[in-house]
């Protein structure tokens, strides 16, 4: 059975043994990410020829995105490496404290600009929300504070405030350096970390063209006030190839209940401005050390799935947790399962909204039409840029889209698409009148239509030319 919703994979120690990344390929991994939070440039380089190879062993087309680390947000370090605070305590961040030396009292912080930021009443969140602080008052560099909820805190754990509005850049000067490095190794996409508005993805942008890389940006929404209403949201989105629903600190900063709602709207507006949306965070955590996941779990990825996500990442589960492969089994397992109970029907589409572009338009009709005819069995487009494939994948459809293509990086980014299937095809070896049947022939070879099966194809009359799609065509295999 084929698994429409695509797998993101985070890269890391446990990843590394001799065979894994082949089998994660197998087991239903489509993107491999690496978390720039971590490692060095010769790490990523290294995992990177790794992927390339399982790639070419497997013949199994998979994306490679770059995580950039973005702001660090975060406490310094403590003498004894941790701490118990309690309800009550008082606990004062110092922005110019010795980084080393944190105590019962007090302990330093990166963010130097973070006592600007805050005033009194402000709630700010440690270690993703699970230690809560009152701001009490400001001096200076120090920021004093009341614990509301308390805990074990040990160092450099993350600082967030409710409600967000913290005015740190979205690019460092090391994702700057990143975004080259990503560039130099080919990188299909680059994942920008708390953006706070459209310019800073139009600058990293910026930085790729730069840098020669045809990579796509993603933006990684997670900043409370991207979300505060839509049309910010909306244009985080439309500056963006693709978006992640990042829930970690998103979570932290609106709130749990607030979530819920948010992840919803995301990936329904993403979808309606042709854009790829990506699930992320604690999807699958307790199998980091379980080879099984809770029910709770299994809800929760079947749930962004029938939302109509692109794909669902897993995190520490395959970086750095005890069953690497078994999770990504275990969540194609639930993928396939939720798409049996995903609506075949087509999305409507508004009367006003109106395509910009040909090619766009004969994605849109093309998915109507197999939506609509009995006997279509699959849709094929044959793609240069990969654009008709992923605004086909907009529409929801129980139907493979197999998109054909001769161009590599094209290959590799459409293993992100939801329903896509890429697949390696060089249309300019062929005369033009042999095309549509060499594409029956493969397909038939393959096991993927059999005789008599309808197949709606797309393509350009001029052959090998990006944007020229403007045939569909229905074909009867024989």
């Amino acid at each position: 059975m084929l698994k429409r919703t695509k797998i993101v994979a985070t890269l890391g120690p446990s990843t590394d043994a001799e065979g894994i990344l082949e089998r994660l390929l197998k087991a239903g991994a489509n993107v491999f990410r690496l978390n720039f939070s971590h490692g060095t440039s010769s790490d990523h380089r290294k995992r990177v020829e790794r992927v390339r190879e399982a790639s070419r062993k497997t013949g199994i087309p998979v994306a490679l995105m770059a995580d950039l680390q973005g702001p660090k947000i975060r406490i310094a370090r403590f003498l004894h490496q941790k701490i118990t605070l309690a309800p009550g305590d008082l606990f004062t961040l110092d922005a110019t404290m010795d980084p080393a030396a944190g105590t019962n009292a007090c302990v330093g912080i990166d963010y130097k600009a973070l006592p600007d930021d805050c005033k009194p009443t402000d709630q700010l969140l440690l270690d993703d929300g699970r230690i809560q602080l009152e701001v009490l008052s400001i001096d200076g560099s120090k920021i004093h504070t009341k614990v509301i909820i308390g805990g074990i805190l040990s160092n450099n754990k993350g600082i967030n405030r409710l409600g967000g509005g913290l005015s740190v850049d979205a690019l460092t000067d090391k994702d700057r350096f990143d975004i080259k490095f990503a560039a130099e190794i080919d990188f299909d996409y680059v994942a920008v970390s708390f953006p706070r508005s459209a310019e800073d993805l139009i600058e990293a942008r910026r930085l790729l063209d730069e840098s020669q890389s045809r990579a796509e940006i993603i933006a990684k929404v997670e900043r409370a006030e991207t979300v505060v209403d839509h049309q910010t949201l909306d244009s985080i989105i439309l500056a963006a190839d693709g978006v992640m629903v990042a829930r970690g600190d998103l979570g932290v900063e609106i709130g749990d209940a607030e979530l819920i709602g948010v992840q919803k709207h995301l990936i329904r507006r993403a979808r309606e401005l042709n854009r790829f949306v990506i699930t992320a965070t604690q999807m699958m955590e307790t199998m980091i050390h379980n080879p099984m996941p809770t029910r709770a779990e299994v809800f929760d990825v079947a749930n962004a799935i029938l939302d109509g996500t692109d794909a669902v990442m897993l995190s520490a589960e395959t970086a750095a947790g005890d069953y690497p492969v078994e999770v990504v089994q275990a969540m194609t397992r639930i993928c396939q399962g939720a798409e049996k109970q995903q609506l075949v029907a087509p999305v409507p589409t508004s009367p006003t909204k109106i395509c910009e572009r040909i090619d766009q338009a004969i994605a849109r009709s093309a998915m109507y039409t197999a939506n609509g005819l009995n006997g279509v069995r699959a849709i094929v487009c044959l793609t240069e840029s990969g654009s008709t494939p992923l605004w086909m994948s907009r529409i929801r459809s129980g139907l493979p889209i197999y998109a054909l293509t001769r161009n590599s990086r094209t290959l590799r980014r459409m293993a992100l698409y939801r329903g896509v299937q890429p697949i390696f095809f060089d249309v300019t070896a062929l005369d033009k009148d042999r095309i549509n049947d060499a594409i029956l022939a493969g397909l038939k070879a393959d096991g993927r239509v059999t005789c008599g099966d309808i197949v709606l194809l797309t393509r350009g009359s001029l052959i090998g030319a990006h944007g020229q799609t403007n045939l569909m065509q229905i074909l009867q295999v024989q």
